[in-house]
């Protein structure tokens, strides 16, 4: 976490932290037009940024676009701040949401590195009761195959919280996927999006990145924001075989006792409990 809270101490980059809040996905010169320094002055600012893992950067046909990626920052709540200050800074986030309202852009971008192998981290992302490990408790059901449906279940809720097809399926690098979700009336308005999952090795671990793309405009955040919450729930379980347990992290409840006593030793991931 040093890259990070090195990264957060200078001004101009948490200020084009904020800029990627406000629109996400911008390119260098879009960036470069709101700051008064030189693009090569911005360019090096958003590498310490990408070095961090706060940015992650795609290209989009000729463009460089950035992404705000939050998990770090998810981490560092989770870490040093969510044991002072849940209670009160989820209401205030709540009531500055209500009150202001947020226009989200198309995509979401989120990066995480974690120290196993592909398959694994393959594994906990399809197998039922892994995922309910860090998946805010919920079940997914599918037979992985191109072209099926997935669903994503949790015990005492009626009818599936999210479903959605199977696009593309490559295991263990890569899983594409229609998204539904179907928890509230926003979220069902919000309609069909999509989710990539790619893993990728780098050396003795492997870097994950979810793209939620094909939102609609002034989509609510509930539908991309449990992504960090997710995804460092996912590190942790496949890292220290225990769950995340911070405040917010259980939004549905977490994994039944009787499912915490079976297999001990190990699951499907190979990570010890």
């Amino acid at each position: 976490m040093d890259l990070i809270f090195r990264a957060l101490a200078d001004p101009t980059r948490r200020a084009l932290l904020d800029a990627l809040f406000i629109r996400d996905g911008q390119s260098l010169l879009a960036l470069t037009a709101d700051f008064d320094m030189t693009r090569i002055g911005v360019a090096k600012h958003l590498a310490l940024l990408e070095e961090a893992g706060l940015v992650v950067s795609r290209r989009q046909g000729r463009e460089k676009l950035h992404f705000l990626n939050p998990v770090g920052i998810r981490q560092i709540h989770d870490r040093w701040v969510s044991k002072y200050t849940e209670p009160w800074a989820a209401g205030l986030i709540g009531l500055r949401d209500e009150l202001e309202g947020q226009d989200m852009s198309t995509s979401k971008v989120f990066e995480i590195y974690i120290r196993t192998t592909p398959e694994k981290v393959w594994a906990a992302i399809t197998d039922a009761q892994t995922r309910r490990r860090f998946h805010f408790g919920s079940t997914v059901t599918s037979d992985w195959t191109d072209g099926s449906s997935y669903s994503l279940t949790h015990d005492g809720v009626d009818g599936p919280l999210v479903e959605g097809e199977n696009l593309t399926v490559e295991p263990p690098r890569r899983l594409v996927q229609s998204f539904r979700a179907h928890w509230d009336d926003a979220a069902e308005s919000a309609g069909t999006s999509r989710v990539t999952w790619e893993i990728e090795p780098v050396g003795d671990s492997c870097r994950l990145t979810v793209v939620h793309d094909q939102l609609p405009e002034g989509v609510v955040e509930a539908i991309h924001g449990g992504w960090p919450m997710v995804l460092s729930g996912l590190k942790t379980w496949l890292e220290t075989g225990t769950e995340l347990t911070t405040p917010g992290s259980l939004m549905y409840g977490r994994a039944t006792d009787t499912d915490a006593d079976t297999d001990t030793n190990a699951d499907s991931t190979g990570a010890r409990r």
